[in-house]
């Protein structure tokens, strides 16, 4: 995160309202909710994770044991099971 002199983006009015609250102190002033990016969305790591998971469905459903995809895809047979068992 890089830091902004508030002087330059702040109209004076706001600027000299603000400090009535802080006086030179660092304020963080978060994004809209609509703006934020939930997680894994900019790296693509949810969608790495909803393939991976559309992919063990798709395997168990043709016939593959917990044990081979727990083997394949490295996870424990708990984590298949929520997998292949939940309502997606």
């Amino acid at each position: 995160m890089k830091y902004v002199k508030a002087d330059l983006v702040f109209p004076e009015a706001l600027l000299k309202e603000m400090q009535k609250y802080v006086h030179g102190e660092m304020v963080y002033i978060p994004k809209p909710k609509g703006i934020r990016k939930k997680w894994g969305e900019a790296s693509g790591g949810r969608m790495n994770l909803i393939r991976r998971n559309e992919e063990i469905r798709h395997r168990f459903s043709a016939g593959e044991t917990i044990d081979q995809l727990s083997d394949c895809f490295f996870l424990s047979s708990c984590s298949i099971k929520k997998i292949v068992y939940s309502k997606k």
